[in-house]
């Protein structure tokens, strides 16, 4: 049988397991499927959808008796190649439609489909005035927890509870041969015996498939305050940051430079989008007058906030009671004023009342080309490594202002040891596919267009370059790794040799994700 027929047959089986509205070949899908937030990959033979763990399987035994690559996608909110394989010709399995959610209230366990997002989530605990430690980034409309958890992600209720993986007990993941692999015994505590559910955890799905994911739930706390600082110094800044993180007073946080804030954070979208934002402001405030009080400082402020220093760093700040919250937000605030001045609390108080904002920033605030890199830093090179980036847009100012690349950046804490230093990159360029399929036709047609700007995107690819290598060169880690960042040649070669072992005995014929994480 040729390479044609052997596909087509392939199409055929799956077909015959998932239904025909399971399985998808067509090109105008398959394009978009192709490419993430900034890159094109190869085009894949077919995206399966399969509704069930045991169609999941019998997906996965079809392929690898075929030899074919299997390729897990989330809610594709990705930007580091993670889904994308350079060669095409692999199965992308979509696992949308794994999205039950099972709550048990008594053990205080939720047990979620892989392709349940982080809002939806949400909105089922939240009437039981329960929560998950970690709930979710900020593009947790689309991102699933499936996602979430193989590419490790952080922002609500990372502060005090830390990142995705932290807040995972167990896991089932379908292996390459199609069996199914639970990796915990009990649900009270993930750590009984070595952690395996750690290992499937960042793995960026070259290690399986998540079929299914248990988290802990705890109470969802109503008394909260949002608090800002602004500082004209990236020293004061940081220092501030990793003084908050020591404590643990706050739920979650995270910081801004100017550029960013002006930019990206800044924009609003016009009157309707900003009486939304009123109505979800008031709703979320603890009580009427909280809410009025809220909306008064919010508007008196306006957009003077974002402009209020070089750096600006966000709380909310959570508690069992209204004075339980303020002695933690007057802890903040003695370690902040010594350093910087505070400033209307707008943007996080925009962020507790829409925790998962529409996608539109994967588009500049002029409709630019969008891609964030990050590193996450031991305290102790972050000084080091703030001075090389600086260098580095010295050296590239005047050709990145005469194509009209620029740059801003977003920080946080990773528990009390490193600081996420995330550089979001723009340049005018074309959309693609991609943004037409994740915004919509009538969103874009509000936002800015920009032709084919090859010399742009040009220097933005080599700026992008040259940003990874200087992560890597100051010892930053990762959260996304894909196959944007390295990974495995700068491992220990015992604990390559290691994951290189376990790598074949799961997925023997390297089927799962290959090249994803180096391997």
């Amino acid at each position: 049988m040729n390479a044609t027929a052997a596909q087509e047959a392939l199409v055929h089986e799956l077909r015959a397991v998932l239904g025909a509205e399971g399985v998808g070949t067509a090109a105008s899908q398959l394009d978009v499927l192709s490419r993430d937030v900034y890159a094109q990959g190869g085009r894949p033979l077919a995206v399966v959808r399969p509704r069930t763990v045991e169609a999941l399987q019998s997906a996965v035994r079809l392929c690898a008796a075929a030899g074919v690559a299997m390729v897990p996608r989330g809610g594709g909110a990705s930007y580091t190649d993670g889904y994308l394989l350079p060669a095409g010709g692999h199965v992308l399995f979509d696992t949308g439609a794994l999205d039950g959610i099972e709550v048990d209230v008594p053990n205080a366990v939720v047990t979620v489909g892989a392709g349940v997002t982080w809002a939806a989530l949400r909105e089922r605990l939240a009437p039981l005035g329960l929560r998950t430690p970690f709930w979710g980034p900020f593009s947790g409309l689309v991102a699933t927890i499936g996602g979430g958890v193989s590419q490790n992600t952080l922002s609500h209720g990372s502060a005090r509870h830390g990142i995705s993986a932290q807040s995972v007990l167990s896991l089932d993941v379908v292996l390459a041969s199609g069996e199914l692999l639970r990796t915990g015994i009990s649900t009270a505590t993930r750590h009984f015996g070595p952690d395996l559910t750690g290992l499937f955890t960042g793995d960026c799905g070259a290690l399986g498939i998540k079929a299914a994911i248990r988290l802990p739930m705890i109470a969802a706390h109503a008394d909260f305050e949002a608090l800002s600082f602004a500082f004209d110094d990236f020293a004061s800044f940081h220092e501030m940051l990793r003084l908050a993180a020591l404590e643990g007073l706050e739920d979650e946080h995270f910081g801004l430079d100017r550029s960013l804030s002006q930019g990206q954070i800044g924009r609003q979208g016009g009157l309707a989008s900003r009486l939304r934002i009123a109505a979800e402001v008031f709703r979320s405030a603890p009580g009427v007058l909280a809410g009025v009080k809220q909306l008064l400082r919010m508007a008196a402020a306006g957009d003077r906030v974002l402009t209020s220093g070089a750096y600006m760093a966000h709380f909310i700040v959570e508690g069992v009671s209204e004075a339980d919250v303020k002695a933690k937000a007057q802890r903040l605030r003695l370690l902040a004023l010594t350093r910087g001045q505070e400033i209307a609390n707008s943007v996080p108080g925009f962020v507790r009342a829409l925790p998962f904002a529409p996608l539109t920033n994967i588009l500049g605030p002029g409709g630019e080309r969008w891609v964030p890199l990050h590193g996450i830093l031991p305290h102790a090179a972050v000084t080091a490594f703030h001075a090389a980036l600086q260098g580095l847009k010295a050296r590239r100012q005047v050709e990145m202002e005469r194509l009209g690349v620029w740059m801003g950046t977003m920080f946080a804490t990773v528990s009390s040891t490193g600081l996420l230093y995330e550089i979001a990159l723009y340049w005018p360029d074309e959309t693609t596919p991609y943004h037409h399929a994740m915004l919509g036709d009538e969103h874009l047609r509000g936002v800015p267009a920009h032709g084919r700007n090859e010399a742009a995107t040009a220097l933005a690819a080599d700026v992008k370059r040259e940003l990874a290598e200087l992560f890597a060169a100051h010892g930053a880690a990762h959260f996304q790794i894909g196959r944007a960042y390295r990974y495995a040649d700068r491992l220990d070669p015992v604990a390559l040799a290691l994951l290189n072992s376990l790598k074949a005995t799961l997925d023997p014929k390297g089927l799962m994700n290959p090249g994803a994480l180096g391997l």
